[in-house]
């Protein structure tokens, strides 16, 4: 049940509404689209966030996702069917969520992997994209957002 209605509320409505404008530098990087969808999708699964796993799971499939790929996500680790650089973008999302499970933040491997596949300006976009699903997924998870309802697109 929702708790708050978030995106009904002025102050929240113009917080938002500028995480919004932010995130177009993202969209318009060259980080590949199916890239920033695989991120979102993971870090909202980390996160429990319902409402932006059926968002980004349903903009993934309608853009052409696989089911196969789009049920993996959760398991990316012990999955052959993404790229060495969405594993690298994967890794860095995982461990850019999970900041406060563990002392070392990002390991250098994963540095290393995200180097050899993104140049700067999409490091940029990838980080950029990473602190804004985690910013959306608190928003959603706090204020009781559920997901089912989205529609491709709708947003």
């Amino acid at each position: 049940m929702t708790r708050f209605a978030l995106y009904e509320n002025e102050i929240a409505a113009k917080f938002t509404k500028r995480i919004v404008t932010a995130a177009r530098v993202v969209d318009d990087s060259t980080l590949p689209k199916a890239t920033q969808e695989l991120v979102k999708i993971r870090a909202s699964q980390i996160n429990n966030c319902g409402m932006c796993l059926d968002m980004h799971t349903k903009d993934a499939a309608h853009a052409g996702e696989t089911p196969v790929r789009l049920a993996m996500i959760a398991a990316w680790k012990e999955s052959t069917v993404f790229t060495e650089p969405e594993r690298a973008a994967l890794a860095l999302a995982e461990e850019g969520t999970r900041l406060a499970d563990t002392s070392s933040a990002i390991t250098e491997d994963t540095w290393a992997q995200v180097r050899k596949h993104y140049d700067d300006d999409q490091i940029g976009a990838l980080i950029s994209l990473i602190a804004t699903i985690n910013a959306w997924n608190r928003l959603n998870v706090i204020s009781g957002q559920l997901g089912g309802e989205y529609t491709p697109g709708q947003w």
